[in-house]
């Protein structure tokens, strides 16, 4: 099969990788940082099912070296769990309302993205749930592959370059596959690079594409 994108892997630390990098070497960062709650495995499914392992890697957040660095490799950055860092301030929040699966539960009903660009905020609404997209979870914060498509035709265009300093479960590579952009993502967890590897490839085996899939 022809290659809809070019998929680079890393399983290594992002940050002594951005030093080496050029600036603005890439036109947009779309990132998932650890937020610094805890929320790195135990039971974080949905009925019991995806009783992760418990790791440490959710202790703390990133420092400022590497949102420094962040900032000097790409042209425009999009940050989840925004929230939780000392960002400047936008207006540009993007709101992930999670839908009716998560209205007063225990966990979040949203969840928040920083963006650089000084444009409006926006909600994207994706029932994670009735979607089935927790099914097979690999990570304890995987978010749905629709996300990142809604994401990439909003926030990206054609020919752009994407940057992913924690790749977590890759659902950013299976969008980025789909809608053709290249994407150089980093994981330093080795199961999760695994696991999220196996899950790119698989998906890719289907050939199921659909580049419309998140648009408006």
């Amino acid at each position: 099969m022809t290659p809809r994108a070019t998929i680079n892997l890393h399983n290594a630390d992002c940050l002594p990788a951005m030093r080496l990098m050029r600036d603005n070497q890439y036109s947009l960062a779309l990132v998932d940082p650890p937020y610094g709650i805890g929320m790195s495995g135990g039971n974080v499914g949905y009925k019991g099912f995806n009783n992760l392992e418990r790791k440490e890697w959710d202790g703390a957040t990133p420092d400022a070296a590497y949102f420094s660095e962040l900032f000097r490799v790409s042209r425009v950055q999009i940050v989840w769990g925004g929230n939780y860092f000392p960002l400047p301030p936008s207006r540009c929040f993007i709101v992930w309302d999670k839908g009716n699966g998560f209205r007063g539960r225990t966990y979040a009903e949203a969840e928040l993205a920083w963006c650089s660009l000084d444009a409006n905020a926006r909600i994207f609404t994706h029932d994670p749930l009735a979607n089935g997209d927790y099914h097979g979870k690999i990570n304890p914060c995987q978010k749905p592959v629709a996300l990142y498509k809604w994401l990439l035709h909003n926030y990206a265009k054609p020919g752009d370059t994407i940057l992913d300093t924690h790749f977590g479960s890759l659902s950013i590579g299976m969008a980025c596959w789909d809608m053709g952009f290249d994407l150089d993502a980093w994981e330093l967890d080795a199961d999760y690079y695994a696991a999220a590897g196996a899950r790119l490839e698989k998906h890719k085996a289907q050939g199921q594409f659909d580049l419309q899939e998140g648009a408006e």
